[in-house]
């Protein structure tokens, strides 16, 4: 998923559209405007000021953005805007609608957010999740390991049980040297009081490349930090990527749990913090980088004994910036 750059027409355009929706059901919301201001310079790279642009018309934004490709990115950057601040109103969601309609765009995170905005949460997530990161988890756990690996890592995850011959072969990693990927993966673990897989709360092995991107790329295990690392998950991953975005915006900006697990912590607006949405734009740059997709049953254990830098070499993780 690499992020593409319209013209200045198109870009005005598409700025204007959305100043239309985020002001559509009252005033723009800080972590909604930051968002922007952040896409006026990291991708659309035109100086505009938001409060003095002119409202659009689906048709007029149709006509002024021909680009397929750049369609579907805009309405992605509509979701993000729309859930930046909470759970959108219904007259935002409408607007969204609206233009994605104009623009020829039709994507199941559409129903998805009219759902979150009509408060059917039940629905709203089941439908949510399937199409996510974490359905893709649980497909592979079960490729991977067969019914049974699934249902024990599964009951692990909730606490339920654990598996002690597997969990001791990730402690041993703690025994490679201090530099080496696998090391600095159990030190990660050990700072932040995380579970390793056959641990109690462990997650599945299926999901471990979560982790390691926090340490390839040295992102924190905040809330800024973890929407980084979706983002940067989003720039290399080949199935339905915006979902890893949506899904840590929904947790993290909106204030929505999508968790699986018991942990219930959210909060709301972060994407209005100072930078983040530059940060956010950056990790995707970045992800969008990598050699391969990590979500992609990768074989993490031909990394774990490789110097931290040198992983990082071979799978093409560029430096922050």
């Amino acid at each position: 998923m690499r992020l593409l750059h319209p013209d200045p027409a198109a870009a005005l355009v598409g700025l204007r559209a959305m100043k239309t929706m985020a002001s559509a059901a009252g005033p723009i919301g800080p972590a909604q405007r930051a968002v922007m201001v952040a896409a006026q310079k990291v991708i659309l790279q035109i100086d505009a000021d938001i409060d003095s642009l002119p409202s659009i018309t689906p048709a007029e934004l149709a006509a002024g953005f021909p680009n397929t490709e750049l369609r579907q990115q805009f309405v992605n950057g509509m979701l993000v805007v729309a859930l930046a601040d909470g759970v959108p109103a219904r007259e935002t969601v409408a607007t969204v609608e609206a233009f994605a309609h104009a623009l020829g765009v039709d994507t199941p995170a559409l129903i998805d957010l009219r759902r979150l905005a009509e408060h059917h949460m039940l629905v709203f997530k089941l439908d949510f999740l399937r199409r996510s990161q974490i359905a893709d988890i649980m497909k592979d756990q079960l490729d991977q390991k067969g019914p049974l690996g699934l249902a024990k890592s599964v009951l692990t995850m909730r606490g339920l049980m654990e598996d002690p011959a597997l969990a001791a072969r990730y402690r041993a990693w703690e025994k490679l040297p201090e530099d080496t990927l696998g090391h600095s993966l159990i030190a990660f673990y050990r700072a932040n009081g995380f579970s390793l897989p056959g641990e109690r709360k462990g997650f599945p092995e299926a999901g471990l490349y979560h982790d390691l991107c926090h340490v390839l790329g040295g992102y924190g295990t905040d809330p800024e930090g973890e929407v980084q690392v979706a983002a940067f998950t989003a720039g290399f991953k080949r199935t339905r990527p915006f979902y890893v975005v949506l899904f840590a915006v929904l947790i993290f900006s909106t204030g929505v749990n999508m968790r699986p697990s018991n942990e219930d912590f959210v909060t709301t607006g972060v994407l209005g913090k100072p930078g983040m949405a530059e940060r956010l734009f950056a990790a995707l740059e970045r992800g969008g980088h990598v050699n391969q997709d990590l979500s992609d049953k990768w074989d993490y254990w031909a990394y774990a004994d490789l110097p931290l830098d040198e992983a990082r070499r071979q799978l093409n993780v560029i430096p922050k910036t």
